[in-house]
């Protein structure tokens, strides 16, 4: 019995709303042909079933024989994806485009080379204005190809004006693919690292940007050019942990889809995006005030259905929107309340599991891990990092992987389980030492758990005074602050110094920044 997940003509009808699955059945009944029945009866026994199981179906549709499944699913499958491009026509200028460059080339066709033309003109124009410069040039291709075939209205003046449109789309395409070939190839970087660790990464990663990004007039870009520029620097300076730069492109990014409104609708998924970014970026500086206040932006953006129009943007601003509102109680020092907040983050995660990146979730894994560990649940910490642990691409976010490791080696320590330790720090020593990730503070703290054996209750305060020190000055170093991202140890040591919950110290940094 194949699974639900393992079916995409299923998958794809249970993602249907009422309104999509009435639209379906109005459109397949327009012929009512004896294949337009099946359809129909094929489709309401899927859509009937909480699991997919071949033997129910064929029992619900006994008109449909074993041999036949597979074909009636595959037109079954082409049909929906009709039906919903038809439904969504009038949401999606893409589709539009499309619709009306399909129309010239039926006139062309059809030899009505003037009508073809008009058409291809009103395409072009749409175009132009929602900023769909690829359809643009596949338009003038057009154009001049019925241009060299028929004299219609041009001569000499119609194509040197055809030619310097080419070159002018031309352009702006070429411009906006080197900037967006190089955010993808900085994005894919930090998926696979985070933040650069060493000199060697900082000098390497510098070079490679110096030498992708193009010269260009930043006053003149145009929007896709725009965004793309923003978004390698908001990358290559989230990799070189340039915050204040991450934060002001970010914010740039976003202003781009505010200045326009029809974009923000049009693109929503960048705008989103940028969002995320900017929230990110603020979480870093710790600008409370400004992160706050971004967030109340996120939560009233999430209600509105011009930007948050389907599955894919409703889930892409909770990732980015729940993530923030953990940063948030991370800020505080509100672990109590993040604790509480957890069971809410789980359950969407549940709801939308088959839709979320592997990326994501183990970012949302160690973010509930952290919680829990601040409020001195180590127990319930060490199950949610073993999650991460155990998953099997430890080159998808090698910094995560490494990170979890350590929290892990002190949930241990703190919750009691010294017979389990010896095991742990050898098994992390080994895994940071493959992702050559043997950063000073890692050293540091695997160096003080090796001890804890050795040291008596009454030498471990002083033990941790002089690992605090050491620590509190490579806090100031470029090179080695990486980890202090992950891992708020120096406010885990003080509060272990002072016998205080870690949470306290934190509430108190908390109020002197603000």
């Amino acid at each position: 019995m194949a699974k639900a997940k393992h079916d995409p003509l299923f998958e794809l009808i249970h993602s249907l709303n009422k309104t999509e699955k009435r639209h379906f059945r109005l459109f397949v009944n327009k012929s009512r042909s004896s294949d337009d029945v099946k359809f129909i009866k094929l489709f309401d026994a899927m859509d009937t079933l909480k699991l997919y199981d071949d033997q129910k179906i064929l029992a619900k549709v006994p008109s449909i024989k074993k041999a036949q499944l597979s074909n009636q699913k595959a037109n079954l499958y082409k049909q929906i994806l009709s039906s919903l491009r038809q439904y969504h026509l009038h949401q999606n200028i893409d589709i539009q485009l499309r619709e009306l460059l399909d129309h010239a080339k039926v006139l062309y066709n059809k030899g009505f080379y003037q009508q073809a033309l008009k058409m291809l003109d009103r395409t072009k124009t749409v175009a132009r204005q929602q900023k769909q410069f690829t359809m643009v040039l596949e338009v003038l291709e057009f154009e001049k190809l019925i241009e060299a075939q028929f004299i219609t209205r041009s001569g000499e003046h119609r194509a040197a004006t055809l030619t310097q449109e080419v070159n002018e789309i031309t352009q702006i395409i070429s411009s906006g693919h080197t900037l967006s070939n190089l955010t993808l190839h900085l994005y894919s970087l930090f998926l696979q690292r985070g933040y650069a660790k060493n000199e060697e990464e900082f000098r390497s990663i510098e070079h490679f940007f110096k030498e992708k990004l193009p010269k260009v007039d930043v006053q003149n870009l145009k929007f896709y050019e725009a965004l793309y520029y923003h978004q390698a620097h908001v990358w290559y300076n989230k990799i070189v942990q340039h915050f204040p730069n991450a934060y002001r492109h970010s914010l740039a990014w976003v202003n781009l889809f505010k200045a326009d409104e029809n974009m923000a609708q049009k693109q929503s998924v960048h705008f989103i995006k940028g969002y995320g970014n900017l929230l990110g970026a603020l979480f870093q500086l710790q600008y409370y005030s400004k992160f706050c206040e971004v967030l109340e932006e996120v939560e009233v953006l999430s209600r509105n259905e011009k930007i948050v129009q389907d599955l894919n943007t409703e889930i892409l601003i909770f990732k980015f929107f729940y993530i923030s509102k953990i940063n948030k109680y991370f800020m505080e020092g509100n672990f109590s309340d993040g604790v509480a907040f957890i069971p809410e983050v789980l359950n969407k995660l549940d709801q939308y599991k088959s839709k979320i990146d592997p990326e994501r979730v183990l970012i949302f894994y160690y973010k509930i891990a952290s919680l829990y560990f601040g409020n001195a649940q180590y127990r319930k910490a060490i199950y949610y990092l073993n999650l991460i642990i155990n998953f099997k691409d430890v080159q998808l976010r090698e910094d995560i992987h490494c990170f979890a490791r350590i929290l892990n080696l002190i949930a241990h320590f703190e919750d009691g389980q010294d017979y389990m330790l010896e095991y742990q720090i050898k098994s992390t020593f080994q895994f940071i030492g493959r992702m050559n990730d043997q950063q000073a503070v890692q050293k540091e703290i695997i160096h003080f758990l090796k001890k804890t054996g050795k040291i008596t209750p009454g030498q471990l305060k002083d033990e941790l005074s002089q690992v605090y020190e050491r620590l509190l000055q490579l806090s100031d170093n470029l090179y080695e602050r990486r980890p202090f991202f992950y891992l708020d140890i120096l406010s885990y040591l003080e509060s272990r110094i002072q016998n205080r919950p870690v949470q306290e110290i934190i509430k108190e940094k908390f109020k002197k920044l603000r």
